[in-house]
């Protein structure tokens, strides 16, 4: 009887040891991915000041090319509905897209005003009184460094993303990732090469 004690005593003693060590592995695995989820809507958050320092420049934009004699009003319209496009876009700017449709959504219409604003630079060429005009030159410099910021925050954001993906699938945080509410978070996909828009690069001299 004694003996039999001994052995149970020293099973429930076992059992307890691995609840308690998967315990505390359930918990250090929580802590980190509530920490990298943090970090991606920190980088989310980032990306989206910067499309919207994008779309902050757009009115002072369009008003300077307006001054242009003749200019193509149908570019201008192109470019204020892309605008209106985006700004109907309802995803959350402190939590980083859940799903790919909702990123698919937003990339699409940012993708749409990045092109109508590429097209509007490309029409501006034909202007010489907007190509001296000092407004316009600071604002093609400050549109020119925003696209920069865009490619650079996407970049940042998907290394953020990745990170917090390849925690989220990793053994043995995958057998409980999804109970506690942590489910992989989608990438910027690169765009087809039709639906790319010509780089806004300018020449300032």
């Amino acid at each position: 009887m004694k003996s039999a004690l001994i052995v149970i005593g020293g099973f429930l003693a076992i059992v307890i040891l691995v609840l308690v060590v998967v315990g505390l592995s359930a918990v250090g695995a929580y802590n980190g991915l509530v920490g990298k989820s943090q970090a991606t809507d920190a980088s989310w958050a980032q990306v989206q000041n910067v499309y919207q320092r994008r779309s902050d420049l757009i009115p002072n934009l369009v008003q300077t090319v307006q001054g242009a004699a003749s200019f193509e009003k149908g570019t201008l319209v192109e470019v204020a509905q892309a605008r209106a496009s985006v700004g109907r876009m309802t995803i959350n700017s402190n939590q980083a897209p859940q799903t790919d449709e909702q990123l698919a959504q937003f990339q699409q219409a940012q993708g749409q005003l990045g092109n109508a604003l590429s097209r509007l630079m490309v029409v501006s060429e034909k202007y010489p009184e907007l190509k001296s005009n000092a407004n316009f030159q600071d604002l093609q410099r400050q549109l020119s460094e925003t696209e920069d910021g865009i490619t650079s925050v996407r970049a940042s954001f998907n290394t953020v993303v990745q990170d917090y993906d390849t925690a989220v699938k990793s053994f043995p945080t995958v057998l409980f990732a999804s109970v506690m509410g942590f489910q992989p978070k989608p990438y910027f996909q690169a765009e087809q090469t039709s639906q790319v828009a010509p780089a806004v690069k300018f020449d300032f001299k």
